[in-house]
């Protein structure tokens, strides 16, 4: 609450005083953490449980989303993650109100879902491209605040974040996929046309977390100018939300003894 992200060093690694190198110990073992926390959601989710969670990536083009689902949840076991990439509405999508297809990609219980953009471009790409009028996207921050309140008390944890990468850093990373004809299918001409916008997207993003960041949603703003701690931050962020649902695993009503007696005696039919 309160923060300037105007005044966040997007090359900082708050929290963290190790370099790289040590970055990449903590990231394997906070890694293995997460793995365990999340099979315990999975095997609470086939038991009959109601929880899940729900990590929600925004940031400018070339922020890292992609990297941070690649190596965060590459982590974990890909049966118990949902992933949703938000771009432009289908034509039929157009036709219902923007929240019906969130609605639609949300966690089934046991599940990390991890949406790649996300509504939250409903308040910015049609903010800043003047896509509909002020009014409407006006009144889609407390459209959008009650939703995720209601989404957070069927039993969803959601963890926001916005990838804050530096307008330097995104021109290297976008000169990066021009210059190397395997990142070509990376670049999109609109980033370009973005970019040029700069400002006004860190306006629309400061109004978003000024208005959507609530006690059942936070935002999280993490420095993504050096790749590794965007990835820990978030790797961090998940154990914790994980670890606040306080799940053990399912207590089944299960004659073990009975069972190992059978299995032996699958051993003994087969001879």
């Amino acid at each position: 609450p309160g923060l300037d992200l105007a005044t966040v060093d997007r090359r900082g690694t708050p929290g963290f005083a190790g370099g790289k190198a040590e970055g990449a110990a903590a990231m394997a073992a906070r890694g293995a953490a997460l793995s365990e926390l999340q099979e315990k959601l999975y095997a609470h989710g086939r038991t009959g449980g109601d929880r899940s969670v729900l990590l929600v990536l925004q940031g400018m083009d070339t922020a890292g989303k992609g990297g941070v689902v690649r190596h965060v949840l590459g982590m974990v076991d890909p049966q118990g993650v949902a992933l949703r990439a938000f771009g432009p509405p289908t034509p039929q999508e157009a036709t219902q109100h923007y929240l019906e297809r969130i609605r639609a990609a949300l966690p089934a219980p046991g599940r990390i879902g991890v949406f790649d953009r996300s509504h939250y471009e409903d308040v910015l790409v049609v903010r800043v491209e003047g896509l509909v009028p002020p009014e409407e996207w006006e009144r889609r921050y407390a459209e959008i605040v009650a939703f995720e309140e209601e989404v957070a008390a069927r039993g969803t944890t959601i963890v926001k974040v916005v990838l804050a990468v530096s307008y330097e850093e995104q021109a290297a990373r976008l000169r990066e996929r021009l210059e190397r004809p395997e990142k070509h299918w990376k670049y999109n001409p609109g980033d370009i046309d973005a970019r040029l916008r700069w400002d006004d997207y860190q306006e629309a993003y400061q109004a978003v977390l000024d208005r959507t960041s609530t006690d059942a949603a936070p935002w999280y703003v993490v420095p993504a100018d050096r790749k590794w701690f965007a990835r820990l931050a978030v790797t961090e962020l998940l154990v914790d939300a994980l670890d606040g649902l306080g799940l053990d695993w399912p207590r089944v009503d299960l004659d073990v003894p009975g069972e190992l007696a059978r299995l032996d005696a699958t051993a003994r039919a087969r001879t």
